[in-house]
């Protein structure tokens, strides 16, 4: 039986069709009216001139960028969605999944402005991964991460650990995607474990919604 984050990645692999239509066609509502806007205004704010797009997908992030000035590199665990970043026009895009990229076996260059991950962050153990991304950052450079608000999501259950998404209401074949829940402690103390302190906190929220959209943090390194 596959472990959980195997079968994490399993899950990208049968729904990255699927997920680039959902992105291009604005189907998440979530983040065609709260989201994407709030993570693009976080990083513009931090003024970078580079930027790494962590888990970048099928790019829309990185062409956001490009669009505004910013050279945007990304890297991505699934071969179609990078496929698909590249013809879309986004040249400096990486095959490499977070393993490799703890282990420095995937090069996508160093001295970041900013390092960002967009609901990208999903498996259980991610201090060897922000341990290692946090070395490619320049001095002054800043982690920028947007994440499901554990408070909005937690139904009921707000301790550390795995949960599923099922997809429902998505159009298209999805296969369910397994996905580690983490309170904000235990999202605080992964930043400190991985020498990152946290510089700000958001929490992206449509102003008819009685919920946070997500959880945004800014962090850079503790020996700065």
């Amino acid at each position: 039986m596959p472990s959980a984050d195997d079968a994490l990645l399993q899950s990208w692999q049968h729904n990255a069709q699927a997920w680039i239509e959902a992105i291009r066609s604005g189907a998440i509502e979530s983040r065609r009216q709260v989201t994407d806007r709030a993570i693009l205004l976080a990083v513009l704010g931090q003024q970078p001139e580079r930027v790494l797009d962590l888990g970048c997908g099928e790019g829309w992030l990185l062409r956001a960028l490009a669009e505004r000035g910013i050279a945007a590199v990304g890297v991505d665990g699934d071969a179609t969605l990078v496929q698909a970043a590249r013809a879309a026009g986004s040249t400096h895009v990486h095959l490499g999944s977070y393993e490799q990229l703890a282990e420095a076996q995937v090069d996508v260059g160093t001295a970041y402005d900013l390092i960002c991950a967009n609901f990208a962050l999903l498996q259980q153990d991610i201090i060897p991964l922000l341990t290692a991304v946090s070395s490619l950052l320049r001095p002054g450079g800043v982690l920028v991460i947007q994440t499901l608000h554990p408070w909005a999501v937690a139904n009921g259950n707000y301790q550390d650990g795995w949960r599923e998404e099922s997809f429902a209401g998505f159009q298209g074949q999805w296969q369910p995607m397994p996905w580690y829940f983490r309170t904000l402690s235990s999202w605080l103390r992964a930043l400190e474990m991985a020498g990152l302190r946290l510089v700000s906190l958001d929490e992206p929220q449509h102003p008819q919604s009685a919920v946070p959209q997500s959880l945004l943090m800014v962090a850079g390194r503790l020996a700065e």
